[in-house]
């Protein structure tokens, strides 16, 4: 199977699909239109977003997978399908969750990255803004606290975070922590490094983001955000509770 493939050599590729399905999904639904290239019609799709260029990955495993089936059964599959099954499969050799979606997504032909900035979540949000944007998608508090445990796998680039460390540590995050966070990520230093999102099981989907959100060990101020309303610290200790909760939601 080419994402088991891609995820034995690298578990990144993983993180990366999943985080593709999101970002797909997200934007004109999953249609695929992240998957886009620029083109004289259309010179700024999805794909150069900057929430997408340059972190978004994994375009090699959606690629191949569709050279694969294309072989097979010309035609047939369409890229939005490939996009939501390669999350599928990677969240189960990652976490061993297991679920079953539908096929028969149609793929996209608009794709506009001014788009992007406006439906996306992004580290920085506060929970007012993250329930806006996913009650935007007909999604709920439930739903924004489920999904974010998507961060127990991947990595984050330093700037998506280091407001929080400079010139202080922010106070909603444990100090000790991010004194850790200081000597991967130096102020001004002169590339953007990159850190796992979750430190205690960086290859594995699991719970432990909630554990890290509740202990004030998450990267983003958004996964902190989830500790300041009742029913999201409610759900956050919920979820913490179960061991493959995440994508539960994405059925």
């Amino acid at each position: 199977m080419v994402v088991h493939k891609y995820i034995a050599k690298d578990p990144g590729f993983g993180a990366a699909v999943i985080r593709m399905f999101f970002h797909d999904c997200f934007v004109r639904g999953c249609d695929a239109s992240v998957l886009l290239d620029p083109s004289p019609l259309n010179p700024n799709p999805e794909k150069l977003s900057p929430p997408n260029n340059p972190s978004l990955r994994g375009f090699e495993v959606i690629d191949e997978a569709k050279e694969t089936l294309e072989r097979v059964c010309p035609g047939v599959v369409s890229c939005a399908d490939i996009i939501a099954f390669a999350a599928r499969d990677a969240s189960y050799f990652l976490g061993r969750i297991s679920y079953e979606i539908p096929s028969g997504r149609l793929d996209g032909r608009v794709s506009n990255a001014d788009e992007v900035l406006r439906a996306l979540p992004a580290p920085f949000h506060n929970l007012t803004v993250v329930n806006a944007l996913f009650a935007a998608q007909g999604l709920n508090a439930d739903d924004v606290v489920a999904l974010s445990g998507a961060h127990s796998i991947g990595r984050s680039h330093c700037s998506s975070f280091t407001s929080r460390l400079y010139p202080t540590i922010d106070p909603t995050m444990d100090q000790g922590f991010g004194s850790m966070l200081r000597t991967k990520c130096p102020q001004n230093a002169n590339d953007d490094g990159v850190v796992p999102q979750d430190f205690v099981t960086p290859k594995k989907l699991d719970s432990q983001y909630y554990q890290n959100v509740a202990d004030l060990k998450g990267l983003f101020f958004s996964d902190w955000s989830l500790l300041t309303s009742g029913e999201t610290v409610n759900l956050v200790r919920l979820w913490n509770s179960k061991p493959t909760p995440i994508f539960r939601k994405i059925q």
